[in-house]
């Protein structure tokens, strides 16, 4: 009999994060950033202000908004800027207490050179993702002065001030003693109308920051079915529907791939059906497919026991696509989409895969597991399969820490993208330039294809021969889409800890949820697309 259970609580209603984390800027460094003058107070209300960097002919310059507090305050605000010479170089400010009676602390952090915009050498916004630096650090050094309640200066872009602010106040700090924990505070615009874009900035923080809290749980407290309960309290309330799928049915399902690498573990495997439809509901919708593996020790193949731990993180994919997921419901994008999630652990045991074994796929082909490290594409290949049979969808999209290749390719810079469509890498190349969160694009060259399925025993490996093991992966993925347009995207670099080239509005040391943001404007630009 077919196994399967609704979970659908109308009255679960979670919220997107809970704001009960905290930041130790002195634990983090970021006080070299926006450091306390005019004495240490804190508490209460507090403010961040942009500051243009100074140019030549004239010096740095308050945003209109900080013009506007300045006059406010007779001109305190500015005669503070000239006496501690703060130059309005990015990221660099002060803060300044009691100069104002409504708001106790006021940041002034600087914001670059004014009228900064696009930078095709860099493929980014630059004047974008300088407002969510700017917003980001100076809410943060509000919070560590314990200010609970924060208003920000939108500095003519109130979603990316929005996103840095809401980013860099929350910490995942579920485990932590409850007097370890500090206050989160309350974020709130100042001084613009546009609520709209404000708004919509902290729903997509908001989005990302919960792909952080289920990326960076320990493995016990993040288990297969343990991220099945959070799925359907995070998206249920939103009116999206979730189908928690159980052994019984992906036996039945024939997901054999998918059952290789889970039954190493007593945990039992689950797959995640979810779907949202914003549209007419014969649309056909975009497929997205996510690896969640809970924790990925290596199997057999047992990865080194230093650093380990971060591997509990090889559940990215998965938790980028419930984040944007939610993050779609919230925005009420006009478009269908639907989710297929396994979840497993790859840990070593007597009912392990084993170095060589053989699984055949949905698509009668077979895959030899040769490196069972490297299980990525093994535990999402039969689910893709499945899920392009039954949904029939327009566009295939896959997301997973898959191979450390892309990390030493490009570090944390960017996510990797393969794709067999040009349209849709520029459709992301062109959302990733919006939110800072940037991918690159790799190739799909039948070099790759030959090094994974050129073998006289078995249709595909797992691992392919030779080096850059990120092509080779996404090789044996575009093997499996037949006709569909399709992007695979590689979070291995950008997706774990934050070592490298750290993000202002980011903490070291910690998951980072991306590329959340870049996957909900995205399916945004699908759903609402240019009509140039």
């Amino acid at each position: 009999m077919r196994s399967q259970i609704r979970l659908l609580r109308g009255h679960a209603v979670a919220r997107l994060i809970k704001l009960n984390n905290s930041f130790d800027p002195m634990r983090m460094g970021f006080l070299r950033y926006a450091s306390e003058g005019g004495g240490k107070q804190g508490g209460g209300r507090g403010i961040v202000l942009g500051l243009y960097e100074k140019e030549s002919g004239k010096g740095p310059r308050l945003t209109p908004a900080g013009e506007k507090f300045d006059d406010r305050v007779q001109g305190k605000l500015s005669e503070l800027i000239c006496e501690t010479k703060i130059t309005g170089r990015l990221g660099r400010g002060k803060i300044f207490n009691n100069v104002d009676s409504e708001f106790r602390s006021i940041c002034v952090v600087g914001v670059g050179l004014e009228g900064i915009a696009f930078n095709e050498l860099e493929m980014l916004d630059e004047g974008m993702e300088n407002v969510r630096i700017a917003a980001g650090i100076g809410a943060r050094s509000l919070q560590s002065i314990k200010c609970t309640e924060v208003h920000v200066d939108h500095m003519d872009y109130p979603e990316q001030a929005a996103e840095g602010a809401a980013l860099s106040v929350w910490r995942y700090e579920d485990n932590l003693h409850k007097k370890y924990r500090g206050v989160v505070p309350k974020l709130e615009l100042h001084a613009s109308p546009d609520m709209d874009s404000w708004t919509r900035g902290l729903f997509k923080a908001e989005a990302q920051n919960l792909a952080r809290r289920l990326s960076d749980a320990p493995a016990n407290c993040m288990t297969p079915t343990i991220f099945a309960q959070a799925a359907v309290d995070a998206l249920c309330p939103c009116g999206i529907t979730v189908e928690v799928r159980t052994m019984e049915w992906i036996e039945q399902q024939h997901l054999n791939s998918f059952l290789m690498i889970a039954k190493g573990s007593c945990e039992p495997p689950v797959l995640l059906e979810i779907a949202y439809c914003g549209t007419a509901p014969e649309d056909k919708p975009i497929l997205l497919v996510g690896q969640g593996i809970t924790f990925n020790s290596g199997g057999i193949n047992l990865r080194s026991c230093s650093g380990m731990d971060e591997f509990r993180g090889d559940l990215t994919g998965a938790a980028v696509i419930l984040a944007s997921m939610r993050a779609a419901a919230a925005l009420s994008l006009p478009i269908n989409i639907t989710a297929i999630l396994p979840l497993c652990e790859n840990l070593p045991s007597g009912m392990s895969c084993k170095p060589g074994d053989v699984v055949t796929l949905l698509n009668a082909k077979s895959m030899a597991v040769r490196n069972v490290s490297r299980t990525g594409v093994v535990v999402i290949a039969d689910p893709m399969l499945y899920g392009q049979v039954t949904y029939k969808p327009r566009l295939v999209v896959d997301v997973g820490s898959m191979c450390i290749g892309i990390r030493k390719a490009v570090g944390g810079g960017a996510t990797g993208i393969w794709s067999n469509s040009h349209y849709i890498w520029k459709q992301f190349q062109r959302a990733g330039s919006l939110t800072g969160d940037r991918l690159w694009r790799f190739p799909l060259w039948r070099f790759y294809k030959d090094r994974v399925a050129e073998n006289h025993s078995f249709d595909l490996a797992n691992d392919g021969d030779g080096l850059a093991s990120s092509c080779l992966a996404a090789a044996v993925l575009h093997e499996l889409i037949p006709c569909s347009d399709w992007a695979h995207l590689d979070t291995c670099g950008t997706g774990l800890l934050t070592r490298f080239g750290l993000i202002p509005y980011l903490a070291a040391g910690r998951m980072t949820g991306r590329p959340t943001r870049t996957l909900v404007q995205f399916l945004y630009q699908m759903a609402c697309p240019d009509p140039k």
